[in-house]
């Protein structure tokens, strides 16, 4: 229940930040994004405080750890694999019109429409 009480305490504090950009309409623009920003930085801390926010931020950790883990392609794999996905969108594209092309002779000509 506890959690439940914080992360609706962080959805208020998010709601006073938006809250509090519109009432500072008239001063600066820099006061209007820290209210906002200060709102977001006190309900990250509060969402964070509780059960499931903490599991979330061992989550994104974990993540960031698994992306350091990834092997990705080089340039030269990266340009081939490119190249290869362009080359055969060209070639499917070329091959539709042809079919649509062939297709649309057909049925003008059995429509009587042919030239």
């Amino acid at each position: 229940m506890a959690d439940k009480i914080k992360l609706f305490v962080a959805f208020l504090l998010v709601v006073a930040g938006i809250a509090g950009f519109y009432y500072l309409s008239d001063s600066a623009a820099v006061l209007r994004l820290a209210s906002v920003l200060v709102g977001l930085l006190l309900a990250t801390g509060m969402a964070l405080s509780s059960g499931p926010g903490r599991v979330f931020f061992a989550f994104g950790k974990d993540s960031v750890a698994e992306a350091k883990r990834v092997v990705w392609p080089s340039r030269k794999e990266t340009l081939q694999t490119t190249g290869v996905v362009i080359l055969f969108a060209i070639t499917m594209a070329l091959f539709l019109w042809a079919v649509d092309a062939g297709l649309m002779l057909a049925v003008n000509g059995l429509m009587g429409r042919g030239e």
